[in-house]
């Protein structure tokens, strides 16, 4: 809905996202990643591995590095094509830019999907280190993160010369693959579940990824400014907030 809600911009606005207005959606999408990443995700994997004592750590840590190696992988072999970015990156396919925007996008909304599923799993078993209120913390915070997102990529395309009905069905497309992950999640939650604590630090390292490899460039991009800094600061502190006031 956060996407759909962004995407859905292209029927009330009539130009292109100005550059500073991006900047500052994507550094605020940034903050909630990096916030959700370490109070959702990496926090919980180091008190379920409470148990092994000094090594409570290794969990949360291997599991961070296979997350990073599985964006890397993503990032090496689904074309796909970033906002201002020059070549297409990943195997090459004929496909038009459009389809590759679009694909940029899709290809870091799988970690966030991934981490609300792992998370829902988690509460759902029973387990006392993830709540009802924290699940739903990490859910709202992707969620607004996820306005933003819906916003970037149809205004964008809108701006190309595409109809707005199709642009905000482009926006739409981009988010299909969250909850789509997050279902997938859930239905192997049976298999997830003995080693929670790895899949929290796998989902914490794939959205780290999003956020230095996209993210971070993104707000930075062009002249400089300390607007998507600032940004960044605001959405860590807003997802902080939720997972302290509702976890």
């Amino acid at each position: 809905m956060g996407t759909v809600l962004g995407a859905a911009c292209v029927f009330v606005m009539k130009r292109e996202l100005p550059t500073m207005v991006q900047r500052a959606l994507t550094g605020f999408a940034a903050g909630v990643m990096v916030a959700a990443s370490i109070w959702s995700l990496l926090i919980p994997a180091m008190d379920q591995a409470a148990d092994m004592g000094l090594w409570a750590f290794l969990p949360a840590v291997v599991g961070f590095w296979l997350g990073i190696l599985f964006l890397l992988l993503l990032d090496r072999t689904i074309p796909h094509l970033h906002q201002d970015g020059g070549q297409p990156e990943g195997l090459r396919f004929r496909l038009d830019k459009t389809a590759m925007l679009v694909l940029a996008v899709t290809l870091h909304n799988i970690p966030e999907g991934m981490a609300v599923g792992v998370v829902l799993a988690g509460w759902m078993a029973g387990n006392s280190n993830i709540t009802s209120a924290g699940a739903l913390a990490l859910s709202l915070g992707i969620a607004i993160q996820n306005f933003p997102e819906g916003a970037i990529i149809s205004m964008p395309l809108r701006a190309q010369g595409l109809k707005k009905r199709k642009a905000f069905f482009y926006g739409i497309l981009s988010g299909v693959v969250e909850p789509m992950a997050a279902l997938l999640t859930l239905w192997a939650a049976a298999l997830i579940l003995p080693v929670l604590p790895y899949l929290l630090g796998f989902a914490a390292g794939a959205m780290i990824y999003v956020v230095v490899e996209e993210l971070v460039p993104e707000m930075s991009a062009g002249a400089h400014s300390n607007l998507g800094t600032l940004c960044f600061a605001a959405g860590f502190t807003v997802m902080l907030a939720l997972d302290v006031a509702l976890g």
